[in-house]
This record gives C-alpha cells, sequence and structure tokens, in this order.
C-alpha cells in the first residue's frame, strides 16, 4: 500500500474541494467520543468526488472505510488504516412536490424536519433517530415502529469499482437494521424519500410527541452509541439486562444506562475497549441467564490498540 504521506498528498491534488487529514482522531466525530485514529481522512462534499475518491482507492489498492455522523458505530481504539471517507459535508436536502431528495451525509433528524416544513407526511418516526441518510439507509434504521424501508423510493449509490447505481426500493432488499448496501459494500450517495401531504400541525404533534417520548426513555446526557443490540425474537433487550441484574454496571469509563438498560453510555472518558468488553460481558451473562444470544446492531470497526481485546472474567 502507498504512504500516508503520498496517499494525502495525491488525493489533495485530484480533490482540492475536498479536505484531507493525515493521523485524524477519530473521536471527534463518533457519538460515543472513542475510537483511535484514521490514517487519512476524507471530507468530500459532492457526489463526483466521492466517486473518484472511491474510484482511485479501488485502482491503488487502498483500504477505505465509509462513515456518516457515527452514531451507531464503534471505532476501535487502534483506529482505521487507510483511507477514511465522512460524508456529513455532502448534505444537501431537495423538496419536489412530495418527493425529497436528499444526500447521504445530509442528518436523518434535519430531513424529518424539512418534510415537517413542507407538510409532508411519513417521516415522523425518524425525528429523532442521530444519524445521516446514508447511515440510515444502509441499516435500514427504525424507531416508534416506522423503518424508513417504507418512504424510499430510490436509493443512488457508488459501487465499490466507482460506478454509479440506482437501486429502487425492492431491489434494496430491506431487512430488519439490514440491505443490500451491507452485503455489496457500496456507498449510498443520495435518497428518494416518497411522502404524503398531510397538516403541518398534525405532524409536528407527532415528532413532538415522538421526542418527548425518547426524551424521557434514553440517555441523551451521555455519549453513547444508541441501541447496542438488535431486539431477539420474543423479547426485549432492555428488560433482559436489567432482569439479569446488569443495569448501572460501570466497566472502566462505560457504563450500562440506569435510565435504559439497551444502552452504553461514556460516564468517564471511556475507551472503545471498554464498550466492546462491557458488550461481550452483557452477552455472555445473556446467554448463560437465559440462552439469548444478542447480536449488536451497533457496528464495531478498526483494529485493536493491541493485539487482542482482555478476555470477558467469568
Amino acid at each position: 500500500m502507498l504512504e500516508k504521506q503520498q496517499i494525502a498528498k495525491e488525493l489533495r491534488q485530484l480533490f482540492p474541494l475536498t479536505i484531507v487529514k493525515k493521523n485524524e482522531p477519530l473521536n471527534k466525530y463518533t457519538y460515543t467520543k472513542t475510537g483511535g485514529a484514521g490514517d487519512i481522512v476524507v471530507f468530500p462534499n459532492t457526489k463526483e468526488d466521492v466517486q473518484g475518491i472511491v474510484k482511485w482507492v479501488h485502482e491503488h489498492k487502498v483500504p477505505l472505510t465509509i462513515l456518516g455522523n457515527s452514531s451507531n458505530v464503534i471505532i476501535k481504539d487502534g483506529g482505521i488504516r487507510g483511507v477514511v471517507m465522512i460524508l456529513t459535508d455532502l448534505n444537501e436536502v431537495e423538496i419536489k412536490k412530495n418527493k425529497l431528495i436528499v444526500q447521504s451525509g445530509a442528518s436523518i433528524i434535519e430531513t424529518a424536519q424539512k418534510a415537517l416544513s413542507a407538510n409532508l407526511t411519513g417521516l415522523e418516526f425518524a425525528c429523532g433517530i442521530p444519524g445521516s441518510v446514508g447511515g440510515a439507509v444502509f441499516m435500514n434504521a427504525g424507531a416508534y415502529g416506522g423503518e424508513v424501508k417504507t418512504v424510499i423510493k430510490s436509493v443512488e449509490v457508488v459501487t465499490i469499482e466507482g460506478k454509479r447505481h440506482v437501486y429502487s426500493n425492492e431491489e434494496m432488499a430491506f431487512g430488519y437494521r439490514t440491505s443490500v448496501i451491507q452485503e455489496r459494500g457500496d456507498i449510498v450517495l443520495e435518497t428518494v424519500f416518497e411522502l404524503e401531504k398531510g397538516k403541518f400541525e398534525h405532524i409536528k404533534e407527532k415528532m413532538d410527541e415522538l421526542t418527548e417520548l425518547r426524551e424521557s426513555k434514553q440517555p441523551l446526557e451521555y455519549p453513547s452509541c444508541g441501541s447496542v443490540f438488535k431486539r431477539p425474537t420474543g423479547y426485549f433487550t432492555g428488560k433482559l439486562i436489567q432482569d439479569a441484574g446488569l443495569q448501572g454496571k460501570i466497566w472502566g469509563g462505560a457504563q450500562i444506562s440506569t435510565k435504559h438498560a439497551g444502552f452504553i453510555v461514556n460516564i468517564n472518558n471511556a475507551t472503545a475497549t471498554d464498550y466492546l468488553e462491557l458488550i461481550a460481558y452483557i452477552q455472555k451473562t445473556i446467554k448463560e441467564v437465559y440462552d439469548v444470544t444478542l447480536e449488536t446492531e451497533v457496528r464495531v470497526i478498526g483494529e485493536n490498540l493491541v493485539e487482542n481485546i482482555a478476555a470477558v472474567p467469568s
């Protein structure tokens, strides 16, 4: 692989409008406030630059990692090798009649607010999801009975080889916290949401209700990665953890939230390793007590700071 200095130099020359940073701490961008450094971190603000950078790294065999708002991700303490592309500068939202055409780095919360301003209903459930549109599409994000798959008309992507492609809703193969994007490794560029006309006061009332519900139940006062685990069939994750006597457990600087046991919060300069060891401890305990396997919803990427994560104590 090319040296970091050479990668940074070439990307700056080829894409002068894209910010390029070297050895950039990624804990500045994650919701958990944890994670090591990225070798090269780029912030493109046009679809053309995204496509060009993807082509370049593919041709030069440089590893590429894509991040949006980094709200449901844990980056390991050893950081990420190669190029990290953060898409938050690719954030335009266009309204055309009952459609919202939204670039992948736009906040899904702000997109829901744009829908409200245009008297469009269908995205109310997303008014508190703290991720980017690209991330929401990637994992078919949902809350309070809604999922993005129900309001998506099409998704424009760039493939890992650097080719542009548009998927219909059906081609996206949405499932519970999954989509075809996860299988193929495509990068979301733009999403078309198809909504319905509604009344401003009704839409706002629903959003206010969901915001109040979220604020009362979720530990928004601390950094966190959102909901850590997928919901196992027939169970509620938070209740399993609570009933197992784990709520409030502290591991390093991380804690199982005393407000909602499905969340792990950073209460005292936690590391990614603290998070991962606590996640493993929860999974081990729930398996032993209830014979239920908890799968992570949060995405874990990057490299360990040391060779192996410490063994979970028995």
